[in-house]
């Protein structure tokens, strides 16, 4: 009679004490994501106040030009009717890129991040007019950034 050896132990499950096990940031069984999907969650919902703000700052540069005063000369300056449309337009473009983060639409995060992209360029140019809002609004948009680039779906492709 030949019995079998009994299997060896498993070995023990990793845990958050353990340097490298799971939680929420433990690397490879996914719980990061998480994160990352509240990141993404919290994104586009900044990126629908934000764009709802950047609509309503552009319809008031484009309804009157004494809205806004310069704090300086810059290098840059622009008409103040052309930046209320240029506001408008990433406004509209933001809200609707938001509207699809939340579905977990593919093209809503590269449009998201693209649009984004623009209203950072858009807003470090308008540091003239709202130094202390286009600083918030920069900070918030790396912010966003991070976010839909750092998200990982779970999904089954």
């Amino acid at each position: 009679m030949s019995s079998a050896a009994p299997p060896p132990p498993a070995p023990p499950a990793p845990d958050d004490r353990m340097p490298g096990g799971g939680g929420p940031r433990g690397s490879g069984d996914g719980s990061g994501d998480a994160w990352a999907s509240g990141g993404l969650a919290l994104g586009g919902t900044l990126m629908v106040v934000y764009g709802l703000f950047a609509v309503l700052q552009g319809i008031a540069a484009i309804a009157d030009d004494e809205v806004y005063t310069s704090f300086g000369d810059y290098v840059f300056e622009f008409d103040l009717t052309a930046w209320g449309w240029i506001h408008l337009i990433v406004g509209v473009l933001l809200v609707a890129a938001g509207f699809g983060l939340f579905t977990g639409a593919t093209w809503a995060r590269m449009v998201g991040a693209v649009v984004v992209g623009l209203a950072l360029i858009a807003n470090f140019m308008w540091l003239p007019y709202q130094p202390f809002w286009s600083i918030i609004m920069i900070v918030t948009g790396l912010f966003v950034l991070w976010s839909v680039f750092n998200y990982r779906s779970t999904r089954a492709v």
